[in-house]
């Protein structure tokens, strides 16, 4: 019998929910690798297994992204349940928003956030409307809830009523590999991305919710009394950008703000160790991971006062109210100019980050399993 462990985020790459999976099954395995399997949707390209997760036991559906989320929420509708992809489970766990209908198989379902919720015009119509549908079935059908933080849990609480003995916290961790980087490695990332020699960083999908508009605001305000700052944005398009850049190319700071899309997971913690600080401006994050990995780096982290991230930062970060670009200017500039600010930062970060760790979570995941599974 096995505990299955969907990583169809980590095999597809989908951002913050794959690097949640892979990491999460991971060090599940290391724990009970007798024990652990894999699920997941193949899609309609060939998946990309991630090379720590090969050689475990796998199950696995081909279908397209969309009609395997429809196939199953009408399985949940229908009353029609899936037992039969999963013959030999005792458990299975969802870790994104997209939870199998199963009968005789207790379940947990991981709940990132509720942003749809709160922020229903920063996304797609489609999308919202299935997430309104599907995401109150999911969490009353799941037997446990695991919330990535309080801010998440106080959500669920709120919008769908979950009751909180059904929700249990457990907070995610920056990989191993974030860590300081050697100068030579710094070097070596700065020539690969033509990155100066100093910088503001930002990182994650470019989409309204990340609150990059007041971000191009605070940056200009700043390069009135600094004209050599320049702003590095890291990651990919997400959804509903065409704003951001409109805003970018009309703003005169298309030279100012360095655009790398996506880049190799090996190469962020030089990215981040290089850079001056980390600003995440975001309006609202379920957790809000870039900020334990730029500490994990040793990286200065200024961020929004909102949602989760207070939480996972605590005393070591520097905060503003988002939807403020003076302050939030004001924020980054003290940051920026003030070296021994810096290194006091730095030091704490990097204790503050110590503090979350996958095995951790993943030895706090067993233990709501133990509460649904008596043998493990």
């Amino acid at each position: 019998m096995s505990i299955y462990i969907d990583i169809s985020a980590a095999v597809h790459a989908r951002a913050g929910l794959g690097r949640y999976a892979e990491s999460l099954a991971c060090a599940l395995a290391t724990l009970q690798p007798w024990r652990c399997a894999l699920f997941y949707n193949t899609g309609l390209r060939k998946p990309c297994l991630p090379p720590e997760l090969d050689g475990l036991p796998s199950r696995r559906v081909c279908a397209g992204y969309k009609p395997w989320r429809m196939a199953v929420w009408l399985g949940h509708l229908l009353g029609i349940h899936f037992d039969a992809l999963l013959p030999d489970a005792e458990l299975f766990h969802a870790t994104e928003h997209l939870l199998l209908p199963l009968r005789r198989i207790p379940t947990v379902l991981t709940v990132h956030d509720l942003i749809f919720r709160l922020f229903p015009e920063h996304h797609k119509r489609l999308n919202l409307w299935y997430l309104n549908a599907t995401m109150p079935l999911y969490c009353r059908h799941a037997s446990a809830i695991i919330a990535v933080s309080e801010a998440t849990k106080h959500d669920l609480m709120r919008w769908y009523g979950v009751p909180a003995e059904k929700i249990t916290v457990i907070h995610e961790a920056a990989a191993p590999h974030f860590k300081p980087a050697t100068p030579e490695q710094v070097a070596a990332v700065r020539e690969r991305y033509g990155l100066p020699e100093h910088y503001i960083l930002r990182v994650g999908t470019i989409e309204p919710r990340k609150n990059l508009e007041r971000l191009l605001d605070a940056l200009q305000l700043l390069q009135r009394s600094d004209s050599t700052i320049r702003l590095v944005v890291v990651g990919s398009k997400g959804w509903l950008y065409r704003r951001f850049f409109k805003k970018l190319h009309g703003s005169g700071l298309r030279h100012t703000v360095i655009l790398t899309g996506h880049v190799r997971d090996t190469d962020l913690p030089a990215i981040y160790s290089g850079a001056t600080l980390l600003v995440e401006p975001s309006l609202y994050e379920g957790f809000g991971l870039p900020l334990l990995e730029a500490m994990a780096c040793g990286t200065p982290v200024v961020c929004s006062d909102t949602s989760s991230l207070p939480e996972v930062a605590g005393d070591a970060a520097c905060y503003f109210d988002p939807r403020e670009s003076a302050a939030m200017a004001e924020a980054i500039g003290e940051v920026w100019r003030d070296s021994s600010l810096r290194d006091t930062m730095r030091h704490n970060g990097l204790l503050r980050a110590a503090q979350f760790s996958w095995e951790r979570a993943a030895q706090e995941t067993l233990a709501v399993y133990r509460t649904l599974v008596s043998n493990l």
